[in-house]
């Protein structure tokens, strides 16, 4: 290559670098406003859209190869079918969305690429109830043939939503309901029968146990008289629970119930009745228990 050619082949590089250096530079939204406005005004086109659910003004407002996460999403949700499976099936849902109102609204741009990070109160309605909840959003828009266009988003609760949530009682599905209970009846059957690998799946190591003597206990402590418990010869003859109540908020749930329990040590019977309070925690997706009550009242 002469020298000729060098020099144009470094004046091209040189006169480009600026041109990407500018588009890669960040530029506030005040500084384009039509742009930012525009884009404003397409969050708006959908928000309207899951209010009138309409599937399809939701699709035609998102790019073909969408990516990022839905507020319930536990993996990514990529291509615009599957961003559709998800928002059908609030579109289906007896659950109506009702309005919204914008609390912080940014845009940042870099060249054709938009960073739209906001805050909005949103409003639905269940079955004549509204229930308020607040979003925290960041979409990612681009400029396609012109337009501006939501490419990616991520959608959560925000903080104070999700404490508001788990700050509420919730109701129990039957079947999520008979997994505690079950749960609450592995932990007795298991110290009756010393069945230590089953108790220390059901026991956390913060457990905190207080029994009918009112001694205070810990996990070690449990397991240990669970052992000395079937030592002795100590046998479970019956175990009923007459009444049980529970409350759940968040991932927590409190058992409250009667109980009655028959056992035989060296063939002789007797029977124990009174009422418990126990504490369980959901963790990945299996009920342990944390804590308990027990006393010898009627």
């Amino acid at each position: 290559m002469n020298v000729a050619k060098v020099v144009l082949v470094l004046s091209v590089f040189l006169v480009a670098m600026p041109v990407r250096s500018m588009q890669l530079s960040p530029m506030a939204g005040e500084q384009r406003s039509a742009d930012r406005d525009a884009i404003r005004n397409h969050i708006d086109k959908i928000f309207q859209a899951y209010i009138q659910k309409n599937a399809e003004v939701i699709r035609a407002t998102h790019a073909k190869d969408w990516a990022g996460f839905r507020n319930s999403s536990r993996t990514t949700v990529q291509g615009i079918d599957q961003y559709m499976d998800g928002a059908n099936e609030f579109l289906k849902s007896p659950v109506k969305m009702t309005g919204y109102r914008m609390i912080e609204f940014n845009v940042i741009f870099y060249g054709d690429i938009a960073l739209v990070p906001y805050v909005a109160d949103v409003n639905y309605e269940y079955q004549g109830h509204t229930s308020p909840e607040k979003l925290r959003i960041l979409d990612i828009y681009a400029k396609l043939g012109g337009d501006w266009v939501q490419i990616g988003s991520d959608t959560t609760l925000h903080p104070d939503s999700l404490a508001a949530d788990l700050q509420q009682a919730q109701i129990m599905g039957p079947e999520e309901r008979q997994e505690l209970l079950t749960a609450r009846e592995a932990v007795w059957r298991s110290w009756f029968s010393d069945d230590s690998s089953r108790l220390a799946e059901l026991l956390p190591s913060e457990l905190i146990a207080i029994d009918q003597s009112e001694n205070w206990e810990n996990r070690d402590e449990v397991l240990a008289s669970s052992k000395d418990f079937v030592a002795k010869g100590g046998k479970l003859v019956r175990l009923e629970f007459p009444e049980t109540q529970v409350q759940m908020y968040g991932y927590t749930a409190i058992v409250y119930s009667k109980y009655l329990y028959e056992i035989e040590i060296d063939g002789k019977r007797s029977t124990h009745s009174g009422r418990a309070t126990e504490m369980f925690v959901d963790r990945q997706r299996k009920w342990v228990n944390v804590g308990w009550h027990l006393d010898s009242g009627n």
